[in-house]
């Protein structure tokens, strides 16, 4: 059997548990591609699913790979796959339950890819697909955001947040971002109208009669969120699911949103990047070998953007 190199998890617990060895190389069924890894990045879904807060939900096979970002090379392709072709460019959010992209080699349905954006490289095309795909949903599907609204952006300088920010700003909508101080101008740089200090300021205290939450930080964020909303207004978690009676209680609509694959919308932030609209923020770029170092670094919490992946 032919085997590749990968990061493989034997069983749940912390970083030690995250091995860098020789796995077998997968074959693709017929409705999915083989796509030649050459970058992935790093979501707090990782290092969650590692420690196996996840593991009653999904009910992985072990050894197992994670990773659900990837940007790589199509190397063939199933007998069903139409659309791509062996040599394409992709970039996608695999499905969350299968082996991921800490690898140089992923089998993915063809459903779930989409042309990687022309003008990047493969290590910023990787950092795009999952926190992008999030912020996409949870402003658009989930908060309905629409031209001339506010939304308040919690965690607004992490990889959700970064392109919620720029999505937002894109929309039309006005832009409130919480962050501690040292990423204020970045974010301001990104589109951010308004930026609030969580150390040094109760957002509640200045905040009043927005449209929309996009909330990437949930408990006592989420619980004081309700408030500085408008009657109407939607707050959207993209981490536990809301508590419906307390939004009822403010007269506002909680909706969680997880992430799902969607090659229409890879598409359309392809063509925001292609045409300079939008860009992926990278804080740090890892080899493959030091996957440990990439999660650990992401479980800080204190990420500029995205940590990225690179394997080729």
């Amino acid at each position: 059997m032919d085997t590749m190199k990968a990061v493989r998890i034997h069983q749940y617990g912390g970083p030690d548990v995250l091995k860098y060895e020789d796995a077998p190389r997968p074959t693709p069924a017929a409705d999915e591609v083989l796509v030649r890894v050459y970058a992935t990045s790093v979501n707090p879904v990782d290092w969650k699913v590692r420690e196996g807060f996840a593991k009653e939900r999904l009910k992985y096979t072990m050894p197992f790979i994670p990773g659900w970002d990837v940007s790589g090379v199509v190397e063939a392709v199933g007998a069903s796959a139409k659309r791509l072709k062996v040599g394409d460019e992709v970039y996608g959010r695999p499905d969350i339950s299968r082996n991921g992209a800490y690898a140089e080699y992923i089998v993915v349905r063809e459903s779930e890819l989409a042309l990687k954006p022309k003008s990047l490289d493969h290590v910023h095309a990787a950092t795009i697909p999952l926190a992008a795909l999030t912020a996409w949903q949870a402003l658009f599907d989930g908060a309905k955001l629409s031209a001339g609204q506010t939304v308040l952006i919690h965690g607004a300088a992490g990889g959700v947040g970064t392109f919620a920010v720029q999505l937002a700003k894109l929309k039309g909508a006005r832009v409130i971002a919480t962050a501690s101080s040292r990423n204020h101008d970045f974010l301001r740089s990104l589109g951010a109208d308004q930026t609030i200090d969580y150390n040094t300021t109760k957002f509640e205290d200045v905040v009043h009669d927005v449209d929309a939450v996009l909330d990437t930080i949930t408990g006592e964020t989420g619980d004081r969120s309700y408030q500085v909303l408008k009657k109407g207004g939607t707050y959207v978690s993209i981490l536990m699911p809301p508590n419906q009676e307390k939004a009822a209680a403010h007269g506002v609509r909680a909706h969680h949103t997880f992430v799902q694959p969607n090659v229409e919308q890879l598409n359309e932030l392809a063509t925001l990047v292609d045409t300079g609209r939008l860009k992926p923020i990278i804080e740090k770029v890892f080899p493959l070998a030091d996957a440990r170092a990439a999660m650990d670094s992401n479980q800080t919490g204190h990420t500029r953007g995205k940590i990225a992946i690179s394997v080729r």
